[in-house]
C-alpha cells in the first residue's frame, strides 16, 4: 500500500503564493504519474496539473503560467507551486499518484486533501 500525506494549504490573500507538498510512503517500487486535482464547493473535482512519465506536464487553462508541478523522485514527493493566487482558486486540493508496488502491480492513490482559501 501507498500512503499520501499533503501539506501546505492555508489562507492566502489574492496575489499570494503557496506551495503544496505531497509525500508518498509505503511499498513504493516506482512512481509513474503524478497529479493535483481540486474540488470547490458544489463543483466537480477537476485536474489542475499533471506530470506523466514520457509525456511532460499538463495544466488546466485556468492555472497556466501561475502553477507549476514538480517532483523529487529521491524523496517520493510531489509539489504544486501556486503563484498569483485568485479567489477562484479556493478549493480542496488533492494529490494523485500512480505508483508501482512491484514490477507488475500498480494502482492510483489519493491524498486526504488540503484546503486552499484565497481571500482578502
Amino acid at each position: 500500500q501507498v500512503q499520501l500525506v499533503e501539506s501546505g494549504g492555508g489562507l492566502v490573500q489574492p496575489g499570494g503564493s503557496l506551495r503544496l507538498t505531497c509525500a508518498a510512503s509505503g511499498s513504493i517500487f516506482s512512481i509513474v504519474d503524478t497529479g493535483w486535482y481540486r474540488q470547490a464547493p458544489g463543483k466537480q473535482r477537476e485536474l489542475v496539473a499533471s506530470q506523466n512519465s514520457g509525456h511532460g506536464t499538463n495544466y488546466a487553462d485556468s492555472v497556466k503560467g501561475r502553477f507549476s508541478i514538480s517532483r523529487d523522485n529521491a524523496k517520493n514527493t510531489v509539489y504544486l507551486q501556486m503563484n498569483s493566487l485568485k479567489p477562484e482558486d479556493t478549493a480542496v486540493y488533492y494529490c494523485n499518484v500512480r505508483a508501482y508496488t512491484s514490477p507488475r502491480s500498480w494502482d492510483d492513490y489519493w491524498g486526504q486533501g488540503t484546503q486552499v482559501t484565497v481571500s482578502s
